[in-house]
């Protein structure tokens, strides 16, 4: 393939070039796959008004997100075993969002830890926290965090149990890889995606292995993150989790009006409608469907992102008319970076620009801070 000019593009150089566990991992859903699939299917009802003999000169997608400067209503958001898409992905995605004007978000559980991404990340470097029962590895997290530079906390809420990805339990997912028969004829046929993890020491959770008490190499994490994930979740947590941390502080995994109001309450700067990417509650409603009520619900009251199903600079700009201050990429980044490394990641942020650049030109606006409902073709798009 030598001529990359979409997201697909990118997502089928990656499954050529990542181990098909990995692969697997970022490009499914749970159970049936339904809300998954609608993330993504549901943007393409929506229906766009083009406009001529406007000006389109001076254009741009300048904006913020909480307070900070973006290059575009954009962020890479956190994804868990990133690292094992390409050898160091977490540090070259980094760099390809510095580079390019957008915040990056670090899972939690990240192969490359806070402290090696903090070298290469921008001020836009951001940090996603699970909540664990070992609370004195969630302070020190924090702590971490804190003592990195990163200017805001994502805390993920859709994660107390683990939803069901069918692929993951047929491929044996772990990390390092578990070296069965399949698995191993699998990596072979990986010669570049090897070389590259040959490179690396960073090859476990950095944020977990060396930080908790009795988990000092991956022999024994398995067992300890299968209990560590807490159930009991609550909104007091999130009240000491934001005390603990802060700063700014964003809530993931929105899908319900009295949720977000309940967000509003929590005194959090932002929140993210999300569905965990369809990885979750298979049967969810889709993200940008869901976006138009949570906005009418509180958007006055606490900024409102949303995350889903993003393979596009349409989408942006659509999600972006429906009300949200900002928008998340998970797959489409790491589509790119399975399949080109940094580049990659570089390549997909320039194809979302251009896509949302043109589009809202197309649709009369040059500035994205102008763009409402107005660019959106009436009875296309989700109402309240």
């Amino acid at each position: 393939m030598t001529t990359i000019t979409t997201i697909e593009d990118l997502r089928v150089l990656a499954k050529k070039r990542v181990p098909r566990m990995f692969y697997d991992y970022a490009d499914s859903g749970s159970w049936t796959e339904s809300t998954y699939r609608a993330n993504e299917s549901d943007f393409q009802s929506i229906k766009l008004r083009q406009r001529v003999a406007v000006n389109m000169e001076n254009r741009t997608t300048a904006t913020t997100m909480i307070g900070q400067k973006v290059a575009m209503p954009v962020a890479i958001a956190p994804t868990g075993l990133t690292g094992m898409q390409h050898a160091d992905g977490e540090i070259l995605a980094a760099r390809a969002a510095r580079a390019f004007g957008i915040p990056f978000t670090l899972s939690t559980m990240s192969i490359c830890s806070i402290e090696d991404v903090a070298q290469h990340a921008g001020p836009g470097f951001w940090f996603q926290l699970y909540v664990m029962k070992d609370r004195g590895f969630i302070e020190r997290l924090i702590d971490r965090a804190k003592a990195a530079g990163c200017s805001a906390l994502v805390l993920t809420l859709d994660l107390q149990i683990l939803g069901q990805r069918h692929k993951d339990l047929k491929n044996g997912l772990s990390a390092p890889p578990k070296p069965t028969l399949a698995n191993i004829i699998n990596l072979a046929t990986k010669v570049r995606w090897g070389l590259g993890m040959l490179g690396t020491p960073r090859r476990q959770f950095g944020n977990i292995v060396g930080h908790v008490q009795g988990v000092d190499d991956v022999s024994n994490l398995g067992a300890w993150t299968a209990q560590q994930f807490d159930p009991g979740l609550n909104w007091n947590d999130v009240e000491w989790i934001k005390k603990r941390w802060g700063g700014k502080l964003i809530l993931k995994g929105i899908q319900d009006v009295e949720d977000a109001r309940l967000a509003v309450q929590s005194g959090a700067d932002a929140l993210i409608v999300s569905n965990h990417g369809g990885r979750q509650l298979d049967g969810a409603e889709s993200s940008i469907r869901a976006l138009p009520r949570i906005v009418e619900a509180v958007g006055k009251d606490i900024e409102v992102h949303m995350d889903g199903g993003v393979r596009m600079g349409q989408d942006v700009l659509k999600a972006r008319a429906l009300g949200a201050q900002g928008t998340y990429i998970g797959r489409a980044f790491l589509y790119g970076l399975g399949a080109m490394g940094e580049a990659g990641v570089s390549k997909c942020l320039e194809i979302i620009h251009k896509e949302l650049d043109l589009t809202m030109a197309f649709c009369g606006h040059t500035n994205i801070e102008t763009v409402d409902r107005s660019i959106l073709l009436p009875g296309t798009f989700p109402t309240p």
